[in-house]
Parts: C-alpha cells; structure tokens; sequence
C-alpha cells in the first residue's frame, strides 16, 4: 500500500523537547481563488500545531473530484483525509470499513452539542457512528445579482425573482448577459435545484423529494418551477463559459446580470473587495422564499495502519471543528460556521441573511441527502438534457421528472 502521509521530528518551541509530528496528505477540490484563500486558513492552523497539511487540489470540481477520491480509497492509495459534499457519497466506503470512526472525537469535543443543524451530524452518522467532521454550511438558494449591470441597462436592481426575469430583455438590449452560467453539468443541476425550491415552496418541495407523492409532482402548483426554469435557460442562452467562478466573474465585472449559485460565490466578491449592497445584492432564496438548504464539506478520514496517522488524523478532525478555525475558514469561503456559538461580529450581510434563516429554522436537506447517487445521476442527466434543449417544454420536463422520482432510491 503505496501511503502519501508520514511523520516527521519536530522540536516544539514551547517544550524544547522532539515530538512526532505527522504530514497529512488532503485532497479537496477548492481551486478558485477564494476557495483557495480559505483552504490555506486550515492549512496554516494545523501547520501551527506542529503537523503539516500536504494540500493536494483536484482541479475541476466535486464531480470530477470524487470519483479519484474514491478510487485511491478503494486502489489502496488512500489520502489522510478528503472533502466530500454533506449527504450519501461517502456511505459504500464506510460500510467497506474504509473510513475511520471519529466517534470518540466527537464526544472529546462536544460535537452534539453545538454544532448546528443537527442534520449536518446526522449526515456524518450511520449505525450511530460518526465518520467524518462538517466543516461549513453551504445554499445553493442564492441569486447574485451586479449592481452595475443594472444601472448600465437603466433599470431598478431587482429585489426577486420575477423582477430579475422582467429586466431580462433591458440587459440584453444593453449588451450584456441577463443569467450567467458556467457550461458544467453540476451548475444546470443546481441552478434547477435553487429554482424547483424556491419558486415551489418548501412545503411542496418536500412532498414531492421526501415524501415522493407523485399528484404533488405533477400539479400545476409544482409547474411552476419548471416554467421558471425555462425562463432561465432563456436568460442563460449564448454563455461561452465554463467553470462557475468565471461565471460570477461576468457578475463581478458587471457583464452579466446575475448569476444563480451557491453562496461560495461571494468568497470571490470577497477576493476582490466588492461589498455587497454597494457593488452586488445577493437574494437567497431567489428573494420569493426566505429558506436554504444546509449541504456543504465535510472531511473524511480513511483507514491508514500507523498508529501515528491515525492519531494525527484526529487532531485534524478535532481541529477543523474548533471556534478559531471555523470563523477563519468561513469568513474567506463565504459559507456559514457549522456551529452555533461563535463570534460572526465579522460576518458580512450576506452571511447574515444566511444565518438568520438558518435561525427561523427554515432549512431543508438536500436532494443528495434525501436521494441515493445513481437516482440524484438520472436526475442530473435529465436537467442537462433540459438545458440543452430548445424544444423540451415545462410540461414534459415537468412529467419526466416526477417519472424519475417514482423509481428513486
């Protein structure tokens, strides 16, 4: 077994006296530059503790990333530790006996009790046991909108939805690209996510995923979302883009007039000093539903036989959760802490709006976590089919849909 972590002697400053400290190999896919900002926050925690993170980026995204991840996990080639997305991705290689148990970590360090949602545990839990450590929050119910592509096309910035759809046709005049969205699959999907969500309402939103009743799938209250979305593959039409950061980068430059994506996006506002209210508005919940859903990143941590791995893998684990950390790493990502008992004096409006729906409790899990992989892959396949059809119309989409979901795992 070919192991990329090792340990290495280091004198303590504080005690004069040789300790083993361990390098760590992490693999993740934070490549933008906020994201890379924020990694670089738990690099340099834990590099302080005397160990060291050997950070190993997976350029492309969670889609491309995980299946490498994977694979070295089950090759034999297994890393330190990795990100995955909170839900199901990690549950065939813990049930393999592939993941270390952080159980004991978490009881050391009063997991339960502060952090929050309790969902985002729960994800990390299966037969009472907890195997990996959350790290943020992350909503995709996001619509980022450029406050200077507005003034160019002359018209108010939009405070919801329908008000962005209406300055659709002004932005275009003006020669700009009303909805900005990167050319990859995993984008489409979530921008479809943002809109089934937030123009259907929680309430149905979870009938129709959680509860798989098929009359609310096929109503006209739940036609709704997929008339939107056309209305936003309308608006999104002659994109030359690809990855999601160049996207919000039109949104920055005031190219586009906005962009629906996850609130990772403002770590790049951020990168570049814009503040939001002055240069940009951001509506969660596309301002017509004041509701998010907590996924996000957790790390995980595969089995390694040595002693000395596996103890620095828990004080990775232990670390990545502590206060400090936290509101460090979340400041520069533009996600939100994982727990509840933290100073945000620091936190910016958006992340405030954030947090203040996560404290009505108007929260929902996400279709990764209500869904098995291969069905959340039907799904995905069908919204890229969507996207890149001209003809499939509300309906039909609408009906394949809720014919995808019946089958669901």
């Amino acid at each position: 077994m070919l192991l990329r972590a090792s340990a290495v002697l280091f004198v303590t400053a504080n005690f004069g006296q040789p300790v083993l400290a361990t390098e760590l190999e992490v693999t993740h896919w934070w490549t933008s530059g906020g994201e890379a900002a924020a990694v670089a926050e738990f690099k340099k925690a834990f590099d302080a503790t005397g160990d060291v993170w050997v950070d190993e980026e997976i350029y492309g995204n969670g889609v491309v990333a995980r299946p490498i991840i994977v694979s070295r996990i089950l090759g034999g080639d297994p890393m330190a530790a990795t990100q995955l997305n909170h839900g199901r991705q990690a549950e065939e290689l813990i049930k393999a006996g592939l993941i270390m148990d952080l159980t004991d970590v978490a009881e050391a360090n009063n997991w339960r009790q502060v952090i929050r949602p309790t969902s985002l545990l729960d994800a990390c839990t299966v037969d009472g046991r907890i195997y990996c450590a959350p790290v943020n929050i992350h909503s995709w119910q996001w619509l980022w909108l450029s406050n200077a592509a507005f003034a160019k096309a002359g018209v108010p910035v939009p405070k919801d939805w329908n008000e962005f759809v209406a300055a659709g046709p002004a932005l275009r005049a003006a020669g700009l690209q009303p909805l900005a969205l990167g050319q990859e699959a995993w984008q489409s999907a979530g921008a479809f996510a943002v809109l089934n969500l937030s123009i259907a309402g929680p309430e149905l939103w979870l009938r129709v995923h959680k509860d798989r009743d098929m009359a609310a799938a096929q109503s006209p209250e739940m036609l709704k979302a997929f008339e939107a979305a056309v209305q936003a593959r309308d608006m999104s039409r002659c994109n030359t883009v690809e990855a999601w950061n160049l996207a919000t980068e039109m949104v920055i430059g005031g190219q586009a007039g906005g962009q629906i994506v996850g609130d990772w996006a403002q770590g790049e506002f951020t990168l570049v000093g814009q503040v939001s209210g002055k240069d940009f508005t951001c509506l969660p919940g596309l301002g017509v539903a004041d509701v998010i859903q907590t996924g996000g990143d957790a790390f995980y941590f595969p089995i390694i036989e040595d002693p000395e791995i596996t103890a620095a893998q828990k004080r990775l684990a232990a670390l990545l959760v502590t206060p400090e950390v936290q509101v460090q790493f979340n400041l520069k990502k533009g996600s939100m802490p994982i727990r509840d008992d933290i100073d945000l004096n620091a936190a910016s409006e958006c992340m405030r709006k954030g947090l203040d729906i996560l404290q009505t409790g108007a929260i929902l899990p996400t279709i990764d976590q209500l869904l098995a992989p291969i069905s959340v892959t039907e799904l995905d396949d069908l919204i890229q089919e969507f996207w890149n059809s001209d003809t499939m119309t509300a309906t039909e989409f609408q009906t394949r849909y809720a014919e995808v979901l019946a089958r669901a795992e």
